[in-house]
């Protein structure tokens, strides 16, 4: 599946978006805040764990991200957000503890 062809997030979790949007310009974060309207999901987490709900937006890194990465914690009303960003792109999107994703 080609990156055109996966899913915007928003689509698929729309309140999940808005909240990120809103964390992001809390912090400050505008350049993230208008990327995340724009990222597709690529696959889930993947770890099993019922507390999970985390999700890449591009492929899965062999090993750790490298040079340019940074995490970026967001404080969400419940829950846990945070990004991994590598270079201004939104690569990860870890949702610990969140209410249940619903699709849109």
């Amino acid at each position: 599946m080609s990156e055109i062809e996966r899913p915007l997030v928003r689509e698929l979790f729309p309140d999940l978006v808005a909240e990120l949007i809103a964390c992001l310009r809390e912090e400050g974060e505008e350049d993230l805040a208008i990327a995340v309207w724009d990222v597709r999901f690529h696959e889930a987490c993947g770890c099993g764990d019922d507390f999970c709900q985390s999700f890449y937006t591009a492929e899965r890194p062999n090993g750790a991200y490298g040079p340019g990465h940074r995490c970026v914690p967001l404080l969400p009303a419940k829950g846990d957000l945070i990004l991994d960003v590598v270079e201004g792109r939104i690569m990860y999107v870890e949702v610990l503890h969140y209410p249940k994703l619903r699709a849109s």
